[in-house]
């Protein structure tokens, strides 16, 4: 059987051609991709368990773990060493990286006082059920300070804004708001106060008695009052009270008298008259008086 040479032309073509095909896919199969680097990773301290405001950190509280370098938040740690002891003053979650800011200095103890600012102070308001906000109050909140008794002097009781927009620290034992934000029944408030503050405070608790009054946490405004008094509220005028001011014209101020005019001085006498001779002596003439008889020089 005698082949047509365009058709063995056609065939071998074609088998160059798979075989080329093939061996450019076999050579790229076995290439394949380049194997990306691994990213640098660090060990980070996280937290072991829920760490709640004012806890104190514990070897079991944190735990090591791995990341990305590039995924280490700033202030973290990398030692465990270094967060131990160490009270806690903002909530951290599960597996959190344990950052500088959430912690206070070692030694600062635990509960309220890591979370006072330098400079300020905490104290605790005694409250109940039917004084002030006491069921509603949440740690965070900001709220007023009135005080009812009488003062020194007066007859009357009257109640008085005496402190404003103060931070709530803790209300009994709880240091902060639970997810749901449920109110607290808490017999002990404690506040932010400034050392100034804290003495207003201690003598309007030893004076009369104080009420909270919760205000909008981001109201900062500074309202103006002079206090209400018991006779106020049945629409008498106390007797403390000043007498309200009349405005009346402005007299004119009276005309000043007008100066003495100067004394006039004392007339003068005249002199009486001289008899004054020309006397001539050579070349010079002078004048002389020539006395009266009266012996007078006239």
């Amino acid at each position: 059987m005698r082949l047509d040479k365009r058709f063995v032309v056609v065939v071998g073509l074609s088998l160059a051609w798979a075989v080329l095909v093939s061996a450019a896919f076999y050579w790229m199969a076995k290439r394949g991709p380049r194997p990306r680097p691994e990213s640098a990773e660090k060990e980070v301290v996280v937290a072991a368990k829920a760490l709640e405001m004012g806890a104190v950190i514990k070897a079991e509280s944190v735990k090591l773990m791995r990341m990305p370098q590039q995924l280490v938040p700033k202030g973290g740690f990398n030692r465990a060493e270094d967060v131990l002891d160490r009270p806690v003053i903002s909530p951290i979650e599960p597996d959190e990286p344990i950052l500088e800011a959430r912690l206070a200095a070692r030694g600062s103890g635990g509960g309220v006082a890591p979370l006072i600012p330098p400079g300020m102070r905490a104290i605790a308001v005694r409250v109940n059920d039917f004084v002030g906000v006491a069921g509603f109050v949440l740690p965070g909140m900001r709220v007023d300070v009135l005080v009812t008794g009488r003062p020194s002097g007066h007859e009357d009781t009257m109640t008085t804004t005496v402190l404003q927009n103060i931070t709530v620290l803790s209300a009994g034992q709880t240091l902060q708001a639970d997810a749901k934000s449920q109110s607290i029944k808490a017999p002990v408030v404690t506040l932010l106060v400034t050392p100034l503050q804290a003495e207003v405070l201690t003598l309007a608790d030893n004076q009369g008695r104080i009420q909270l009054v919760l205000r909008n946490s981001t109201d900062h405004q500074q309202a103006e009052t002079a206090g209400w008094q018991v006779s106020q509220l049945y629409g008498q005028v106390p007797k403390e009270a000043p007498a309200p001011r009349v405005s009346r014209p402005v007299p004119a101020p009276a005309p000043r008298p007008a100066a003495p005019p100067p004394a006039a001085p004392p007339p003068r006498v005249p002199e009486a008259p001289s008899d004054n001779v020309l006397v001539i002596r050579g070349n010079q003439k002078v004048v002389e008086a020539v006395e009266s008889k009266t012996g007078g020089v006239q």
